[in-house]
């Protein structure tokens, strides 16, 4: 299976990935078994979390293909290797560095680095990203978005990422996001599984028209 068809098995489940800042490997399974339990299927760990990789070994054998385990703020194009060594197939950047997309292509993982301009989009397309991710989405707004969708190839699945909250998700989807990334609002650091678990089903409930 290559990385679109990855992405596209959980995007298809359920269009949003978890973003879990600041998780730490004692309680990164009791939080990952919220996010599963909540509906969302794409867990990101950003490698600046305490000993990231370790968190992600641990969902990646915990879950196995159950999950689209992986890690966020991949800066480093040396990271990728790590991370895929770590059971990661998942490379979510916050910018568009080719040198880190191509890695995670080249390793066939999916790419899903930043951008925020069609400059910075064309870039990661041309590198291999599997998909985009609009950030932060907060400092633009859907028109925004739909406007980006018009000079982008058609296959090409954008997420937005930042600010996003349950209640204002539709007038992105209606804009022609394919998901969401759901930082702050879903998780932040030592927060209980259980807190998590009513966040994760709050977001899926958004989704729905």
């Amino acid at each position: 299976m290559n990385a679109h068809d990855t992405l596209n098995r959980y995007m298809g489940e359920c269009p949003l990935i978890a973003i879990i800042r600041g998780v730490t490997p004692g309680e990164v399974e009791a939080i990952g078994d919220a996010v599963r339990d909540g509906g969302i299927q794409i867990i990101e760990v950003p490698l600046n979390s305490p000993d990231p990789l370790h968190s992600i070994e641990r969902l990646a054998m915990r879950f196995g293909e159950e999950m689209l385990v992986g890690a966020g703020t991949v800066v480093d194009p040396a990271d990728v290797a790590r991370v895929r060594d770590a059971g990661g197939r998942l490379i979510v950047a916050p910018n568009s560095n080719p040198d880190v997309i191509s890695a995670a292509a080249a390793a066939g993982l999916v790419s899903n680095p930043g951008y925020f301009t069609p400059s910075e989009a064309f870039t990661a397309i041309r590198a291999g990203a599997t998909a985009l991710k609009l950030f932060p989405a907060e400092g633009g707004s859907p028109a925004l978005l739909k406007a980006h969708l018009a000079v982008l190839p058609k296959d090409v699945q954008v997420l937005a990422v930042g600010g996003i909250k349950p209640d204002n998700m539709r007038p992105w989807l209606d804009a022609g996001a394919a998901g969401f990334g759901l930082g702050g609002g879903l998780y932040k650091a030592g927060q209980s599984a259980a807190e998590t678990l009513d966040k994760a089903r709050a977001y899926v409930a958004g989704l729905r028209p």
